[in-house]
């Protein structure tokens, strides 16, 4: 049988009465477990409260699909706890050493809080450093899970560009091959001033062409035309260096020359080297934009998460909005259309940048959802007073008025389980509230406000 001394020992108990204590201990069964027992499983009613009188304990249960375990020792109190709405336990206790605990039964609680008023207080405090650590947790795997989003959409988008650049560095190694035997044969060729101009003339024409290429029809047109005059000079399997020729927009007078001065031979070998040379510009462009497309998204994420630069600092809001918007561009080549309407004078927010950038994250990746990927977004900035205003709106189903009471609370959402925590637009309140802001929303089927209103950094508090 448990000894009063014993209970006492435990924080929460201390300086209790000794009436209050047998009557906790009269309302409670003693439980002796060994290594490895279980005491409660994740799932079951939440009905008992748990004493650990002695021995080593662990908790292990599962969060959005994520596992977590802790450890519990003698003297905690954990299970329901009063005034608790826990349905079901979510976590599986056991004992990793040989221990003992009491258990309280729930439908005692009420007689609890009458018999033992100060126990309930600390027990309600207990709850309270519970519920603070849950929503940490949650909030923290939140994060995370935004996290792994946005790594997974820049790495398709990181991908697409280097992927780009290497295919062009492949073929470009091919092509100086091409342009190398091309040189080698005009130069065993005895050309004259005039001829070599001519050639380089081209040369430097075709490769400075800029302009997009023409549309296939045209390409296709062009390289039937390009053909043609090959064949009429002999040249009878240069189908291919015809098409890459029409894909680039040459038109076939523009090699008239080529075969009004130099024999078919020759002229052969130098429309060679001008297919190859105008291909190595072409591909020196797309490694160029290929390598510029990367140089631009490391300094977004950059600019994003504000590494190398001070975390409060007067923050352009629109260049944060545009920031997000190019880290959540994988999300919008779907079918999204993005319409803005920013104010043309600078609005400085005094901030948190990276903490911002997490507000339009938020409401930006929301919209996008509710659309389904396909609609318009919009993205507005304007001046009201001393506070700048952010709207971002779409085109989506709408928030009903009953879903739309709740969408700022903790926990709540509206999403697959799995899918979302429903911290996403508490933690954008929270952000707004540190800042000395607010959020308002308002929703119609087909049109659908956030408004964030944040002070400006030149505005008087």
């Amino acid at each position: 049988m448990i000894e009063k001394s014993e209970l006492l020992r435990v924080p929460v108990f201390a300086d209790l009465p000794d009436d209050q204590i047998e009557w906790f201990i009269s309302q409670s069964k003693e439980q002796f477990l060994k290594t490895g027992e279980t005491y409660i499983r994740q799932g079951d009613a939440a009905e008992t409260m748990f004493v650990l009188l002695e021995g080593e304990f662990q908790a292990r249960g599962e969060i959005n699909g994520e596992i977590f375990a802790f450890t519990l020792k003698a003297g905690e109190v954990t299970g329901l706890l009063p005034f608790s709405r826990m349905k079901r336990t979510p976590v599986t206790g056991r004992a990793m050493s040989d221990g003992r605990l009491l258990r309280f039964p729930s439908s005692q609680f009420s007689q609890l809080v009458q018999k033992m008023p100060e126990l309930t207080t600390r027990l309600v405090g207990l709850m309270s450093d519970r519920i603070r650590e849950t929503t940490r947790f949650e909030q923290q795997q939140d994060r995370l899970a935004s996290l792994g989003k946005l790594s997974a959409g820049l790495a398709h988008e990181l991908n697409n560009p280097a992927s780009a650049a290497k295919r062009a560095a492949a073929q470009l190694r091919e092509t100086l091959h091409r342009i190398k035997d091309a040189s080698h044969e005009l130069g065993r060729r005895e050309l004259t001033a005039t001829q070599k101009a001519e050639i380089e003339k081209l040369e430097t024409s075709f490769t400075q062409k800029d302009g997009p290429p023409p549309d296939a029809l045209t390409a296709s047109d062009l390289e039937g035309q390009i053909d043609s005059l090959l064949r009429s000079h002999g040249q009878n399997d240069l189908w291919q260096l015809s098409a890459e020729l029409a894909q680039r927009g040459i038109k076939p007078e523009a090699l008239e020359s080529l075969f009004e001065t130099l024999d078919a031979g020759t002229a052969r070998a130098a429309l060679v080297r001008i297919d190859a040379s105008v291909e190595i510009a072409t591909l020196l462009n797309e490694i160029e934009s290929s390598t510029s497309r990367i140089s631009d998204l490391v300094r977004a994420i950059k600019e994003y998460t504000y590494m190398d630069q001070s975390p409060l600092q007067n923050v352009d809001v629109v260049k944060g909005l545009e920031t997000t918007l190019t880290i959540l561009n994988h999300k919008l080549k779907g079918g999204v259309s993005v319409h803005r309407d920013y104010q043309p004078i600078p609005l400085l927010v005094n901030s948190f940048g990276s903490e911002l950038n997490q507000v339009w994250t938020n409401i930006i990746d929301n919209a996008i959802d509710a659309m389904n990927g396909n609609g318009q977004l919009r993205v507005r900035t304007y001046r009201d007073d001393g506070c700048v205003v952010v709207e971002i709106g779409d085109n989506g189903p709408g928030i009903s008025p009953e879903v739309r009471a709740h969408i700022f609370e903790p926990f709540f959402t509206t999403k697959a389980v799995g899918e979302g925590t429903g911290l996403g637009l508490d933690t954008v309140q929270r952000i707004v509230r540190k800042h000395k802001g607010s959020i308002q929303v308002e929703s119609e089927p087909g049109d659908t406000r956030f408004y964030v209103l944040l002070p400006l950094a030149d505005a008087k508090n």
